[in-house]
């Protein structure tokens, strides 16, 4: 078993803890669908939320997904002039038998458009 590292993200409409709390668990459930996933295969979480998000922290989602016992950390973003707006980023760490070429990264929303290069 490897460990891989998933990436994935998504835009908010609006900077509310409800919405945040959908969206973010739409895009986790998406990760772990889509690469044949289970909590079980999880390591670690790192969440990213642009500066323009302040309602809630993106790892709550997991934690109400049933994510209980894996470490989460939240981090604010850069704040780079022209960034697209409103942007929750994970980066999961996984044990997987799959290959690296073979992990799907999820883009969700007005997100997909950061890496057209690796979105599946």
């Amino acid at each position: 078993m490897a460990v891989r590292a998933v990436r994935g993200a998504v835009q908010l409409e609006k900077d509310e803890a409800g919405h945040m709390d959908e969206q973010v668990g739409s895009l986790l459930t998406a990760i772990l669908e889509r690469n044949g996933l289970t909590a079980d295969d999880l390591i670690s979480i790192w969440f990213t939320a642009t500066p323009d998000l302040h309602s809630d922290f993106p790892a709550a989602a997991a934690r109400g997904l049933g994510i209980l016992d894996v470490p989460l950390i939240c981090a604010q973003e850069l704040d780079v002039e022209g960034a697209m707006p409103r942007v929750v980023r994970v980066l999961a760490h996984i044990e997987s038998d799959r290959p690296r070429a073979d992990i799907a990264h999820v883009y969700l929303g007005g997100a997909a458009a950061l890496r057209k290069d690796i979105a599946q």
